[in-house]
């Protein structure tokens, strides 16, 4: 199956220039992606990738890209964090649909990451399961794994910075 999916980095000095960086994730069996805009010292790859699961293409996605750019930094592994605009083209539904599908059901709608005035992100994954769970909708098996893969890179990345004492704390306070 064939799985798309972005990585996002950070660069390093040691990383030299992207001509080299294009070179080297070549060499390394990232001929699968597309080099996206990004600002100086980033770096955001497209990929399209044949594996048997999700995992398989993110796992192996990012075992290609630290053999080839072993200092760069993950910033982030998507999809995953999206907006209601996001959600309706993946499913097929307008922006408005989705909204009223939010507003309509907001007990059960899978709450945000973020809640801001302009806009609100969801994890991908939790709006996709909810939308499965609710029937009537044509879901991508693909992008439907790959969002929870993102979002378990995206979440595990994210665990360098806990800290250990007050994570028990916070757990007993917020489950």
């Amino acid at each position: 199956m064939e799985f798309a999916f972005t990585l996002k980095y950070q660069l390093s000095k040691e990383d030299g220039h992207q001509s080299e960086l294009v070179e080297r994730l070549m060499d390394t069996g990232c001929g699968d992606a597309l080099i996206r805009h990004s600002p100086p010292g980033r770096l955001s790859l497209a990929f399209h990738r044949n594996a048997a699961s999700a995992d398989e293409a993110l796992i192996g996605a990012l075992r290609d890209i630290r053999q080839s750019l072993p200092t760069a930094r993950l910033i982030e592994a998507g999809p995953d964090l999206v907006g209601l605009t996001d959600v309706a083209e993946l499913v097929g539904v307008t922006r408005q649909n989705m909204r009223k599908l939010m507003l309509t059901h907001i007990a059960s709608f899978p709450p945000p990451v973020h809640e801001g005035n302009a806009s609100s992100v969801w994890h991908l994954s939790h709006v996709l399961s909810w939308m499965a769970s609710r029937g009537g909708y044509l879901l991508n098996p693909s992008v439907v794994g790959m969002s929870r893969s993102a979002m378990q890179v995206n979440l595990i990345k994210e665990q360098q910075h806990l800290d250990p004492l007050g994570e028990a704390r916070l757990k007993a306070l917020i489950f």
